[in-house]
């Protein structure tokens, strides 16, 4: 798989997330490295409505 495949969707690769206000965090998906082994990619998404909420 090539770099463009593996890096982090979340963060675009840069290992950070900001918020609406500016405030900038680790990334959560990719533990701030930037990139997703293939390992750890999942294939089941969890269903959410039009406001982006959990379907249960």
């Amino acid at each position: 798989m090539g770099s463009q495949e593996m890096r982090c969707k979340a963060c675009e690769g840069t290992g950070m997330l900001r918020d609406d206000e500016e405030w900038n965090y680790t990334c959560t998906v990719c533990n701030g490295n930037g990139f997703v082994s293939k390992y750890e990619q999942k294939k089941d998404h969890l269903e959410t409505d039009l406001n982006n909420r959990y379907m249960e």
